[in-house]
């Protein structure tokens, strides 16, 4: 092994730091055998090391340290200056030697690839792909040896600093290996990814093939042929038309040919081919044990490979140890959080659940593959999870439509056989199309229950230490589910019924679209829709004292609230805040994740919505909202069984209706304290086990106390037990969230990895309008806010909240908008109840909202139909 090059037989995917992510997987996949690889070298990290070092970049990174990505200018000039001492530094000798001792065993005659490697390049988090130069048909040992100082100058190109800028990568600590290889002169070449990148199956590889050399099809230069197949068959076939090729000289450079025209339409690969390359692809899979970009190229009827990296876009599988298939569901659409959670996050949520759960990606998905094998437990997931989200039922639906994943979905058994088809466990399928008769004072008879039972445990769990707080919190988990009360489920299941029947039979009776939504107005008992109402009294309590609005204005420190108690009117204040904070500070940004900060942990987050308030609110305004809604909502019930009266048997159809809506606005309210119930239990946990933390911390066994947030609580108890942390595992679920953060979980997955897209259905929708789901009846035009973190929200009245997904902590913002649009959501998620309580008009489930509106955008919010004009 040389001090600065070495040959491929001596590189394997271990040697990323010396090679580069390029060398070390050329390296790799030359000792696969049967995998033919051109030979080659590469010149090592060490050597880039040794030519920085000489051409004095040190200052000039660290100035570059300092930008962002808007810094463009400044990128622009530093890069061209680092770039130009790279290059006009010497190359010392021992370097010059060496790469020429390897061109020499090569053949000096040969063309040669001369290809960057990046350190940090091919990752399973990252993609430094076409980020640094490659340089093709390369002749000569100085042009090699100047092509190499190219590459090294390269890794400073406007597009890498800010690729690494973007994906938080220190500038002084990536490396540039560069790859020396043969050149072949394919008659075809291309790409092939071992899963389909437009569906993410996991099954379907799919090739890209041309004629010539494969840079041309990459750079977009010619047209490609594309190929599927799926268990040893070819299962789809796109045939280009291909005018011309790109091909390499012998003695150097490109030159395009035109393709004559018989030719143009033919395959690039034959049908044997096709297979045999997939075969190829599957080995090269198989050895790095998760899915590959493969670039190759036929010469003289031979396959090789010149390139393998993962494919770092596919969102994860989750895990399942059998050979059966699974649709996975996700979670966090259904709850309104779709973020990556940490592991104590996840291991929580999941003991939440009367049913398993399986993860992937940081998210929680549910698998319903086998509720659908039964009528009546595919129409429990058609049909509830349809009207939670519309988008689930679309995509399932068309999966199921399909007939080849989930087989014999309607057959039965035959005369006398017992049906052994059984849903997953869960709720009994009748449960979820109830419409019961309810009292009203159903409702406080709940709450008072669960009342008395979080009052127990907060008074139990103040008492235990150690590892009896783990299984404390283990057995509450475990008692919940056995004393799960049906009621409560039942309770909210006939409220939402109670809308959809409402809407169903006001359209078909009166020609009404979503007149629930408006009967929905300011109903009594909900807890979340109560919260940023006394945000608002909060708001009232502040305002007539200018120094606390000053002070506030300033604060943000650990001080706040008790900080102002010295200020006029600050003790009043103070006072306010935590009431406030003894009902609501459990609620947080993402708070079905544990892990996530309380407001009562930093009480600061809520300084921009209290002073949003006191800016655009009226003294009282949080009783006039509630009385206007409610108000709107009685004139809408008179309205309606007014006119029904008037109708053939109006008599009986107006005193059915009186009944929904009396359901309706009784029951309605309860839907969200089930989950404050939750999250208060999740808060008293988070006191006991963050207590633990910080003994744990005391006797130096972990370092800070949100490392437990990277085990879940078996683990948690064990390193209490044994007063020893594993940080290989913590450090390494560090990264992978790093990584999840990044990704974009699917609505519904295959257990193939296969992600289904449902799309809204519309008719006449407007052109250039962009369509999602009504929830919230409505029409109204406003300033439209792109806001990614609640934090960072500055509405005004009048605006139009557009954002990915909005949570409960979401609400104290509604009072102060004209509208909502979110990415994620359904008809009764959390948005979507919210919005129809305060009158806002709605449309959620758009895809890519926050992309397609620009913040600032004036737009049009049609709540009744489910659609957006940009105006």
């Amino acid at each position: 092994m040389g001090t600065y090059a070495i040959g491929f037989q001596e590189i394997d995917k271990a040697a990323t730091a010396v090679a580069g992510g390029k060398g070390a997987n050329l390296g790799e996949l030359a000792g696969i055998g049967g995998i033919h690889v051109p030979d080659g070298f590469c010149v090592i990290t060490e050597a880039f090391r040794q030519v920085a070092g000489k051409a004095g970049i040190g200052g000039l990174l660290e100035r570059l340290a300092l930008l962002t990505v808007a810094d463009r200018n400044e990128i622009a000039a530093l890069g061209r200056e680092i770039r130009g001492a790279i290059e006009t530094a010497g190359v010392p000798l021992a370097i010059r030697d060496e790469v020429f001792r390897y061109v020499a065993k090569l053949g000096e005659d040969h063309a040669y690839a001369v290809r960057s490697s990046a350190t940090a390049e091919d990752l399973p988090g990252a993609s430094f792909a076409g980020q640094q130069d490659t340089y093709l048909n390369v002749i000569g040992r100085d042009a090699i040896l100047e092509h190499i100082r190219k590459c090294w100058a390269s890794l400073f190109t406007d597009r890498a600093i800010a690729y690494r800028i973007q994906n938080g990568f220190d500038h002084s600590q990536v490396s540039l290996a560069v790859v020396v290889q043969r050149m072949v002169f394919p008659q075809a070449s291309g790409i092939m990814f071992t899963a389909d990148p437009v569906t993410a199956n996991r099954k379907v590889t799919s090739i890209d093939a041309s004629f010539g050399l494969g840079e041309a099809l990459v750079s977009g230069l010619v047209n490609a042929d594309v190929y599927k197949v799926r268990d040893g068959g070819i299962i789809e076939k796109k045939v280009a038309a291909k005018k011309l090729a790109i091909y390499a000289l012998r003695d150097g450079g490109t030159y395009e040919a035109d393709i004559v025209p018989e030719e143009q339409e033919l395959q690039t690969l034959t049908d044997g081919q096709i297979l045999q390359l997939e075969q190829i692809g599957r080995k090269i899979e198989a050895h790095f044990g998760h899915p590959q970009d493969i670039e190759w190229c036929l010469a003289e009827n031979e396959f090789y490979i010149v390139q393998s990296r993962p494919i770092t876009t596919l969102y994860p599988v989750p895990e399942a140890n059998d050979e059966e298939n699974h649709i996975y569901v996700s979670v966090g659409h259904q709850q309104m959080m779709t973020d990556a959670m940490k592991p104590l996050g996840l291991s929580t949520w999941q003991l939440t659940s009367p049913r398993p759960m399986a993860t992937a990606g940081g998210r929680i998905f549910v698998d319903v593959a086998q509720d659908l094998l039964s009528p009546a437990g595919r129409k429990v997931v058609l049909d509830v999870l349809g009207k939670s989200d519309p988008l689930v039922r679309v995509a399932v639906t068309e999966l199921l439509e399909r007939g080849d994943f989930v087989k014999d979905i309607t057959g039965g058994p035959g005369p006398g056989e017992p049906d052994q088809r059984q849903p997953a466990q869960g709720p009994p399928a009748h449960d979820f199309f109830t419409l019961d008769a309810y009292d009203p004072s159903i409702v406080h008879e709940l709450i008072g229950r669960s009342e008395a039972s979080l009052a127990v445990l907060s008074e139990n769990i103040r008492t235990k230490s150690g590892t009896d707080v783990i299984d404390f919190i283990l057995d509450d988990f475990q008692q919940r589910k056995s004393q799960a009360d049906p009621q409560s489920f039942g309770v909210i299941v006939t409220a939402m019924n109670a809308a959809f029947w409402i809407n169903e039979k006001m359209n078909e009776w009166l020609g009404e679209k979503n007149v629930a939504d408006t009967l929905s107005q300011s109903v009594p008992n909900n807890v979340t829709s109560e919260m940023g109402l006394e945000l608002l009294d909060v708001a009232d309590a502040i305002r007539p004292h200018p120094e606390v609005v000053n002070y506030l204005l300033d604060a943000g420190g650990d001080n706040f609230p008790d900080g102002m108690t010295v200020l006029n009117g600050g003790a009043e204040a103070s006072k306010a805040i935590h009431a406030f904070l003894a009902k609501y500070g459990m609620r947080c940004a993402g708070e079905i994740d544990i892990t996530r900060t309380r407001w009562s942990e930093k009480p600061a987050i809520l300084i921009p919505m209290i002073l949003g308030n006191i800016r655009h609110q009226e003294p009282g305004a949080g009783k006039l909202k509630f009385e206007q809604g409610r108000q709107e909502a009685a004139e809408k019930e008179t309205e309606l069984l007014n006119r029904l009266r008037q109708l053939p048997d109006g008599e009986q159809k107006a005193e059915e209706t009186k009944r929904m809506i009396g359901l309706l606005r009784s029951l309605a309210g309860y839907r969200e304290y089930p989950k404050y119930a939750i999250i208060r239990r999740y808060f008293e946990y988070k006191k006991a086990l963050m207590q633990e933390a910080g003994r744990l911390v005391n006797a130096n066994v972990i370092r800070e106390k949100e490392d437990i947030y990277y085990l879940g609580l078996e683990e948690i108890r064990e390193v209490i037990r044994a007063q020893k942390a594993d940080y290989h595992i913590i450090n390494q679920r560090k990264e992978a969230f790093r990584y999840f953060e990044k990704l974009t979980p699917p609505r519904v997955m295959t257990s193939d990895g296969e992600v289904i897209r449902g799309k809204h259905s519309h008719e006449n929708l407007p052109e250039g309008a962009i369509g999602g789901l009504a929830v919230s009846a409505g029409i109204v035009e406003g300033r439209a806010r792109v806001v990614l973190n609640m934090e960072d929200a500055d509405l005004e009245p009048g605006d139009i909240l557009v954002t990915a997904f909005t949570d409960p902590s979401w609400t104290p913002l509604f009072v102060s908008i004209k509208g909502l649009v979110t990415e994620v959501g359904g008809l009764m998620t959390h948005g979507a109840v919210i919005a129809r309580e305060y009158g806002l008009p709605a449309v959620v489930g758009v895809d890519n909202a926050t992309r397609l509106i620009r913040d600032g955008q004036k737009i049009r919010v049609h709540g009744t139909e489910g659609y957006i004009e940009i105006l």
